[in-house]
């Protein structure tokens, strides 16, 4: 170990008596094994002190004892942590006196992931430069929390009326005369986000599976609301005589929670590196072609890594905006996504869309519905209008994608803005034209 490691390591030595109120709550949970449910801890996590830690996870069986079965050394189907993981991840630990919160494989990535505390007195850009020198290490990173983008409604126009015609994204980008053509059919969109109320008259057709990475709570997953919003925007059920329709009503959603609300009133859901890799990693495995991601925050590099292996599978991503207009963080900076705005007067930054994200109508927790704001609303209508138009062309890239909604823009209550109906009418030009 380099010099810069000892040092510290000796820091550490010295400060191994002292245990923080949360370490010691946390004694119990933190074993041999850097195996943690999913699900445990993450309420706990402190993004302003826990790191991401990962290491190489090959899954090379162990060399043999004399007397052994070779039975016994058979490889797992199951990606889990392998025995050099466990011990790097163990020694790792003790040798820079962490706490392991969580812990997880990444199969995409071939690495073993923990999240992790650092001990009392030593500061994480230091804890972090140590561990960037550790040859064991493959990535050591701050956790970072990342939030929803959603306004609160406008004062005043709380309506609950089921009805199309208030449906203003709906309305404006023209999608029932693109569903004269197409509905979305045979399409997935994977919805990385809080819970969905499963339960949702408007809803509960759409859904063809879901998970939670954040807790075990069936409860509080059908209460979320952001994700529900989402949700209905993009795939609320037609034809059902109540409620609302979707952009893609014929598309089917798999909803992954990785941002939950915290428990003291706060305006907006969170979510943070460890659930967003969660959920991108799951993705990796299915077949689902959109990912939608109406949320940000910080640069990561982990995540950043699993967003260019599902843009790299031929996924399409999209991106809500940072409400404050700058895209600098994840996932809206990384290359490939596609990034969406609230339609504005003023012009879009090149290779961003605008779509209506202002006074949606959409689907609400318990069967209800109410109106929304915020670019996770914009981007929610872009996820459904790519659905029809993969429901045409499955084997459409995202740049193509890009280029096709850019091309079909039209004016709409004076801002420029995708348009379902355009889309869907340049693409089939284009597939006539191809024929």
């Amino acid at each position: 170990m380099k010099a810069g490691v000892l040092m510290l390591g000796a820091m550490l030595m010295a400060l191994c008596g002292c245990a923080t109120p949360r370490q010691a709550a946390m004694q119990a949970a933190d074993t041999s094994s850097p195996s943690i449910s999913s699900g445990e801890g993450v309420a706990s996590m402190d993004a302003t002190r826990d790191i991401v830690l990962a290491v190489d996870n090959p899954l090379d069986p162990p060399s043999m004892h004399a007397g052994s079965s070779v039975l016994g050394y058979a490889p797992s189907k199951k990606y889990d942590a392998g025995q050099r993981a466990v011990l790097t991840i163990e020694a790792l630990k003790q040798g820079y006196r962490m706490r392991q919160v969580a812990g997880w494989p990444i199969k995409a990535l071939n690495v073993y992931c923990v999240v992790l505390e650092p001990p009392p007195g030593i500061s994480r850009d230091e804890l972090l430069s140590a561990l960037a020198k550790d040859d064991r290490v493959q990535l050591a990173q701050p956790l970072q929390d990342y939030k929803t983008y959603a306004d609160a409604p406008t004062a005043g126009r709380h309506y609950n009326d089921p009805y199309e015609s208030l449906q203003r994204g709906f309305t404006e980008t023209d999608a029932a005369v693109a569903h004269t053509v197409s509905q979305g059919n045979r399409v997935d969109v994977a919805v990385v986000d809080t819970g969905v109320d499963a339960t949702h008259p408007d809803l509960a057709a759409s859904i063809h599976d879901t998970h939670n990475v954040v807790d075990d709570d069936p409860v509080s997953f059908n209460r979320d609301s952001h994700g529900t919003e989402v949700a209905g925007v993009i795939a609320a059920v037609g034809d059902n005589h109540q409620g609302i329709v979707g952009m893609a009503p014929k598309a089917s959603l798999s909803i992954y929670k990785a941002c939950w609300y915290p428990p003291h009133g706060s305006n907006g859901a969170r979510c943070n590196s460890f659930t967003l890799a969660k959920a991108l990693a799951a993705i990796g495995e299915t077949d689902a072609r959109i990912v939608n991601l109406s949320l940000g925050g910080p640069s990561d590099p982990l995540l950043t890594r699993l967003l260019d292996v599902l843009l790299a599978q031929g996924r399409i991503v999209v991106a809500a905006m940072p409400p404050e207009g700058d895209n600098g963080g994840f996932p809206d900076s990384t290359t490939g996504v596609i990034v969406v705005r609230t339609s504005k007067a003023a012009a879009a930054a090149p290779g961003v869309l605008s779509a209506p994200g202002t006074d949606i109508l959409t689907t609400q927790p318990s069967g209800g519905y109410d109106f929304t704001s915020g670019s996770s609303m914009a981007a929610a209508h872009v996820s459904g209008i790519i659905a029809l138009m993969l429901s045409m062309a499955p084997k459409l890239d995202a740049r193509t994608v890009q280029q096709l909604l850019q091309q079909s823009s039209k004016v709409s209550g004076g801002v420029t803005q995708v348009n379902a109906a355009g889309a869907v009418e340049v693409l089939e030009r284009r597939e006539k034209t191809a024929r």
